[in-house]
């Protein structure tokens, strides 16, 4: 009987897979498929590049006044049910995409896409993981992280091929559409906030308690979010999240940067293809390596190496096989982002109020949203060129090593005041 319960599958591996599809198919079917419709829509509407890309900062400036209040949605409603409107709200404003002659329709569907969006995409993920793993939580992000690329790297060749023979209109109705249709059943078999829902505890918990120091540290270990907030630690984690985003956020001008070099809509779709496999490898690389190496390095690693694909994208990106391998490892870095974002933050302040202080710090990414999406397409509109974007790339990479070494040392700050744990 005792061999048989060992043997059953943890009901949170089932709550992974519904994040899993959940997250690939909102990810990699609609946020990361975005860039791709730029070129044919301004060249379709004769609509600036910077223009219709200020949409993504109207999207950004939703998210960053919206994430707190659906943190307390999440903590307050059947997360199902919230679910199900969010992922309406996004794939739906997604699809009536296809239907806007005029740019102020992206302005206006970019709200509620946004809104549904900070909970498919950012929160919910995060915050069920930490309810129902306390062992392999960074392996559990980084299959969830994996998933938006996995789908993406389908996805992005599928949506460029359906762009050019089907046209921009049609295929943002195909995807949002078939977003809704695989993401709405998943959630209603699968998500569940809380393990007491199941009769059970977190995935692991038995070997967390075996060691009554390990279980402490897991379950109520850190600093409150009145204290993380006026800490130096903050605030470098803030200045990672923003830098880190405004790097990730290349991927909705590698399409239009491909295109302005004499590419085509299906070279550009099988590049992003490229970036979304990096993206899988990527998130279970670097979810694994924290658990080996620690967090502080693995990120340190991630930033060093995400030169190298920006390098080649300055020197030599004439070159199909050296643009394509370029885009794969540079998803491969950008990776980090999500499976690393969440444990950065437990690292430097704990479990005790992980869902509130996490909630705040990844304001960066809204604000990075905010400047750097527009000011990239800005920049192209005005030089024709994306060099000096990669140079500001190039740039944010290098300081983000130094966010992360000054963060860790605001964090032995807090502990040498005696402030952690209290």
């Amino acid at each position: 009987m005792s061999q048989s319960k060992k043997k059953k599958i943890h009901y949170a591996w089932w709550v992974l897979v519904g994040l899993v599809v959940m997250v690939g198919a909102a990810k990699g079917g609609i946020m990361t498929t975005g860039g791709l419709f730029l070129t044919p829509v301004t060249e379709d509407l004769g609509i600036g590049m910077g223009s219709l890309t200020l949409y993504f900062s109207i999207a950004s400036i939703v998210t960053m006044l919206f994430l707190p209040i659906a943190g307390k949605l999440i903590a307050k409603y059947n997360i199902r049910i919230l679910l199900l409107v969010a992922v309406t709200l996004e794939a739906g404003s997604f699809a009536m995409f296809g239907f806007m002659n005029s740019v102020w329709g992206w302005y206006l569907f970019a709200i509620p896409m946004s809104m549904g969006s900070v909970i498919v995409t950012q929160l919910a993920g995060p915050v069920l993981i930490n309810n129902w793993f306390k062992k392999h939580r960074g392996l559990a992000l980084g299959i969830m992280v994996g998933a938006g690329g996995l789908t993406g790297a389908f996805l992005q060749p599928v949506a460029g091929n359906l762009i050019a023979n089907e046209g921009w209109r049609n295929t943002y109705f195909f995807l949002g559409i078939g977003v809704m249709a695989v993401v709405i059943p998943v959630v209603l078999l699968t998500i569940r906030m809380a393990p007491l829902q199941k009769g059970l505890q977190p995935y692991g918990v038995d070997e967390v308690q075996q060691n009554e120091e390990t279980k402490v540290q897991t379950t109520a270990s850190g600093v409150t979010l009145a204290i993380a907030k006026k800490s130096s630690a903050f605030y470098f984690l803030l200045l990672f999240f923003f830098c880190e985003t405004s790097i990730a956020a290349f991927n909705q001008h590698v399409a239009p940067f491909a295109m302005g070099l004499g590419y085509d809509i299906k070279f550009a779709g099988n590049a992003m293809g490229s970036w979304s496999v990096g993206v899988v490898i990527g998130a279970l690389f670097f979810g694994y390596l924290s658990d080996k190496i620690g967090v502080k390095y693995t990120a340190i690693f991630a930033m060093l190496l995400g030169l190298f694909p920006v390098g080649l994208l300055l020197l030599t990106p004439e070159n199909p096989l050296i643009f394509t391998v370029a885009a794969g490892l540079y998803g491969f870095v950008v990776a980090s982002l999500g499976t690393l974002g969440p444990l950065l933050t437990t690292a430097l302040f704990g479990n005790k109020e992980f869902s509130q202080i996490y909630g705040l710090a990844i304001t960066g990414l809204a604000v990075a949203g905010i400047v750097a999406l527009p000011i990239y397409g800005f920049i192209f509109e005005y030089t024709g060129s994306y060099t000096y974007v990669l140079y500001t790339i190039f740039i944010m990479l290098l300081l983000n090593v130094v966010s992360i070494l000054f963060a860790f040392k605001g964090k032995k700050a807090l502990e040498n005041a005696g402030l952690w744990n209290s």
